[in-house]
């Protein structure tokens, strides 16, 4: 395929901009099922190659920490150069490779490889399809930007109930990492023969141009509110499946309803964006989160959906209106500012979920018996007054590590305040300007 210019349609958007549109979804898609089904076999990781926590921790790292931001970042400052194309090939590859070795993988340092190269896939298909998204859509960037990342969400739904399913079935996690491998042979198809804007006609300026918008207080503290919004929704997702097995609930189905949920709201984004505009959704959506996850901590049983719901619509929006955000109040920083969002988001969660990880295991060993050795309670010799002694301990620090999650909501919101009473007094001394000068 070339990658000469798309014909623009009367709209302004290239001709072929629902089929790049489409085949950017299943790209999202693929990033999404790393989540769900990496979730939903953690557990039989941590057991098969004898994992703590600790290390299961560094091994979401290298998909979301490092491999991620890597190529957002790196894709942010080539796309100008590089441009859509070229980032999804380097994609398809990476995810190619990543779930083969993962499928095949002997030990855990091959389990890192295969993560990190995954990681770079995900990180590549944002770096690309963001930008691209913005940019064929310029008059609705916010509302196209939510109704791509409706299949992020959509995604971890549709991969967490084939990751259940395949599990009831005793089907083993390889053959559930196999499963990536179908929306990866999809979107490469709606790709191939495609022809992609350019990078001046889908709306971008040079790279300079970019790192000089960058240079805006409000960006640095855009960039310090996605370390938040980020971790707010992705590491209460990953971790869903330890922190809630012994709550009463089904973990899987926990992570089904939330990310359910929150595909339909982003695809009905448009009318409420409009309605509140981005930094009052933003501001409202901190609120909803800080008690979703405050219930998800203090609720057990079927009341646990009721607090999941509560969860999926605070943390609706934060990811697809932060990036939106930035596209529209801080246009010059361009395809770099979109990326090196994504990529700070991503590697906040990661050093987060190390940084809990650690935690959650020491938590285990105080609530074991005094002396008691963690690695032997996990391990497959593990006697049944063992394993249910370790259920009751995972039981009592799974909510623990919920509630300290539940600070950074909370700051959300206070932040937040901020910004929407910023945002709308710029708004006002900028109409007072052109009233001024139109007189």
């Amino acid at each position: 395929m070339d990658n000469t210019n798309s014909k623009i349609s009367g709209s302004g958007a290239p001709i072929n901009a629902d089929r790049l549109f489409t085949a950017s979804c299943f790209a999202l898609i693929t990033t999404a099922f790393a989540f769900a089904i990496r979730a939903g076999i953690l557990e039989s990781l941590g057991t098969d190659f004898g994992l703590s926590k600790e290390q299961l921790g560094y091994f979401n790292l290298l998909v979301l920490g490092i491999g991620f931001p890597i190529a957002t970042v790196a894709g942010g400052l080539l796309y100008n150069n590089l441009g859509p194309k070229k980032m999804m090939v380097l994609a398809l590859i990476a995810h190619l490779a990543g779930i083969l070795m993962t499928i095949g993988a002997t030990g855990y340092t091959m389990l890192l490889v295969s993560s990190f190269l995954i990681g770079f896939g995900n990180g590549m298909v944002e770096a690309a399809c963001n930008p691209l998204v913005a940019g064929m859509y310029r008059d609705n960037k916010t509302t196209m930007l939510n109704k791509f990342h409706v299949w992020f969400p959509g995604g971890i739904f549709l991969g967490a109930l084939i990751s259940q399913l395949m599990t009831a079935a005793s089907m083993g996690w390889q053959l559930q990492i196999a499963v990536m491998l179908i929306p990866t042979v999809i979107y490469a198809s709606l790709f191939w023969g495609q022809t992609f804007p350019k990078a001046e006609q889908a709306g971008q300026t040079s790279l300079a141009e970019n790192l000089k918008g960058m240079v805006n207080p409000l960006f640095f503290f855009i960039v310090f509110c996605m370390l938040l919004t980020a971790n707010t929704e992705l590491s209460t997702q990953q971790w869903v499946g330890s922190l809630l097995k012994f709550s009463g609930a089904e973990p899987m189905l926990v992570l089904a309803l939330t990310t359910g949920l929150m595909a339909v709201g982003r695809y009905f984004a448009g009318p409420v964006i409009h309605r509140f505009n981005p930094t009052g959704v933003l501001w409202g959506s901190a609120i909803v989160a800080s008690i979703g996850i405050y219930l998800l901590s203090i609720t057990t049983g079927p009341v646990t959906y009721l607090a999941a719901i509560m969860f999926a619509v605070g943390v609706c929006y934060f990811w697809p209106t932060m990036l939106g955000f930035v596209s529209e109040n801080l246009p010059k920083t361009g395809a770099v500012g979109m990326n090196l969002m994504g990529g700070a988001g991503m590697f906040a969660v990661s050093l987060y979920m190390i940084f809990m990880g650690g935690y959650y295991d020491r938590l285990l060993a105080d609530k074991l018996p005094a002396g008691a050795n963690l690695q032997a309670y996990s391990g497959t010799n593990a006697t049944a007054e063992m394993v249910t002694a370790l259920g009751e301990a995972k039981k009592a620090a799974g909510p623990e590590i919920i509630n300290v999650t539940l600070i950074i909501p909370i700051i959300l919101a206070v932040v937040f305040t901020g910004l929407f009473f910023y945002m709308k007094s710029r708004k006002s001394t900028a109409s007072l300007s052109t009233a001024n000068f139109s007189h």
